[in-house]
C-alpha cells in the first residue's frame, strides 16, 4: 500500500495517474494548500520541504519519497513500467522528465501565480512567464510531429507533462497553433488511468493539522 499525500495540482496529478497506471493500490490523504497543511509538522516529517506531492511506501519500511520527479522514477523502478530498463532508453526518459521539472512546469508555474494569485497585474511580468511556457510547449509540439510520445513508449515523461499542458488555460495560453501538442494532449487524455488519476483528490479534506490523520480513500483510487 502506498500512502499518498497530495492536493488538486499538476504536481499531485503527476504520481495519481502514474499509480492508476501502474495499477498500486493507494490511499489518498489530501493536504489542504489553503489551510497551511504541508507547513506542518507532520508532514514536513514525510518532506521536509513543505510541499506536495509525497508519497510513503508501506510495503519498503514506511519509506518516503518527496519530489514528483523522483516518485515517478522511484514508482517506475519499483513496478518496472513506463521506464525502458536499457541505458538509452532510461536516459530518453529522464531526459525529458528533467526537462519538465526545470523547465516547463516552473515557467508555467510563475505564469499561474502573476495570472492568478499575485494581488498586482503586472502585464511584462505575466509576459514574460507565458512567453516562455509557450516556447517549451513549442519545443514539445515540435518533437511530437514525428514521435507518438516523448520517448518512444508512453512512459513517466508523458505522465509529468501532462498535467500541467491540462491546465494551460488557467496560466491564459493558447495551445491550438501547436497540432501535434493537441494530439498527444487528446490521445492521453482518452486513456483512463489519466482520467482516474486526473479526479485524484475527489474530496477536499482538510487534514488535522496537528496529525494530518484526515485521510480519504478517493473513489478513483486503484484498490
Amino acid at each position: 500500500m502506498i500512502d499518498l499525500y497530495t492536493w488538486s495540482t499538476p504536481n499531485g496529478r503527476k504520481v495519481s495517474i502514474a499509480l492508476e497506471e501502474m495499477g498500486l493500490a493507494y490511499t489518498v490523504h489530501p493536504v489542504d494548500l489553503k489551510s497551511g497543511a504541508q507547513k506542518s509538522a507532520w508532514f514536513q516529517a514525510i518532506n521536509p520541504n513543505g510541499r506536495i506531492p509525497a508519497i510513503v511506501d508501506r510495503a519498503e519500511q514506511d519509506f518516503a519519497v518527496f519530489e514528483s520527479g523522483a516518485i515517478l522514477m522511484y514508482l517506475a523502478e519499483k513496478t518496472s513500467m513506463l521506464l525502458p530498463q536499457d541505458t538509452r532508453g532510461r536516459s530518453r526518459v529522464v531526459q525529458w522528465l528533467m526537462w519538465q521539472m526545470g523547465g516547463l512546469g516552473p515557467m508555467q508555474g510563475q505564469a499561474n501565480v502573476f495570472v492568478r494569485y499575485f494581488p498586482e497585474r503586472l502585464p511584462s511580468v505575466m509576459a514574460r512567464y507565458q512567453t516562455e511556457a509557450l516556447r517549451l510547449m513549442g519545443v514539445m509540439d515540435r518533437h511530437l510531429a514525428d514521435h507518438a510520445y516523448l520517448a518512444g513508449d508512453y512512459s513517466i515523461a508523458d505522465i509529468a507533462c501532462w498535467p500541467w499542458i491540462a491546465q494551460h488555460g488557467w496560466a491564459e495560453l493558447d495551445i491550438s497553433p501547436l497540432p501535434h501538442l493537441g494530439r498527444w494532449f487528446e490521445t492521453m487524455a482518452a486513456r483512463p488511468a489519466v482520467q482516474r488519476g486526473a479526479a485524484v483528490p475527489v474530496a477536499q479534506v482538510t487534514p488535522d493539522l496537528a496529525t494530518g490523520r484526515a485521510i480519504v480513500t478517493a473513489p478513483g483510487a486503484a484498490g
